[in-house]
């Protein structure tokens, strides 16, 4: 499931792409969305929806590289005589959220008890191949840069009115698709954008899980104190232990009143 509109309309770009990265000179000017000359916002081939899936997995948006290996994935699969559509589904699997951060994520979603809501022995069988049961996404769907650089937040994404209107069309649509699936925002930016569209009336906010620690390998001492790995008394001064303890609580809490999936 997806918008095939824009997969069909920058398609051709990337068939004739001649080498080189793809975010380079002609292709990268045909694929863009958005350029006001420090904000810019460019296609990349992310479109596709997971229609069947119970766990939305949302990060920021694409860095650089992310769409690259996209791109070279989508245009393999175009000269394998695959449709746009189905280039754009097997470009979005290519690389997506494996190795260490996602065994991270599976310990933490199965410590607060999501895979019992979900209908799994363990939340790792939900990333099985071909299950289609987990629906991975970013706050803004479609690489953003500024000054050139990966976006990281800044500017705020709903206090621009280019990056609001990505929050509130192709995040949304996504929301409309998937508003039973349990939503895991990645950090406090995709956490905001799931606040907003609750409130627009998207997404039931019992759905969005918000509090676990972003599973990155930067954040390991915290992520194993929420597990209880890590002793207090063994923390660092940059990890606030009080504060994961009552995301922790919150969410035990939470996925207790949410109904389980048949």
């Amino acid at each position: 499931m997806q918008n095939t509109n824009l997969v069909t309309r920058f398609a051709p770009a990337i068939t004739a792409h001649r080498g080189g990265p793809f975010l380079a000179g002609d292709t990268r000017s045909a694929l863009s969305l958005h350029d006001d000359g420090r904000l810019s916002v460019v296609w990349a081939p992310f479109d596709h929806i997971a229609a069947e899936a119970r766990l939305v997995v949302v990060g920021i948006t694409p860095g650089a590289q992310q769409a690259e290996n996209a791109f070279q994935a989508f245009r393999a699969a175009l000269q394998a005589g695959m449709s746009p559509a189905e280039a754009s589904r097997q470009a979005k699997l290519t690389g997506a959220f494996s190795g260490p951060m996602r065994e991270q994520l599976i310990a933490m979603l199965d410590h607060v008890g999501a895979h019992r809501l979900l209908g799994v022995e363990s939340c790792a069988g939900l990333f099985a191949p071909g299950r289609g049961l987990v629906h991975l996404t970013s706050a803004l769907r479609h690489p953003v840069f500024v000054d050139g650089a990966n976006y990281n937040g800044t500017p705020d994404m709903l206090r621009t009115p280019a990056l609001r209107r990505m929050v509130e069309t192709h995040l949304a649509e996504e929301a409309r698709a998937l508003s039973h699936a349990l939503w895991l925002p990645l950090g406090p930016k995709p956490a905001a954008a799931l606040q907003h569209l609750a409130r627009l009336g998207l997404l039931h906010p019992e759905r969005i899980l918000g509090g676990l620690p972003h599973p990155s390998g930067a954040n390991r001492e915290r992520v194993n104190f929420f597990l209880g790995r890590k002793a207090r008394e063994t923390l660092s001064a940059k990890t606030r232990p009080d504060v994961i303890d009552a995301a922790r609580e919150r969410l035990c809490a939470q996925i207790a009143r949410v109904p389980a999936f048949g």
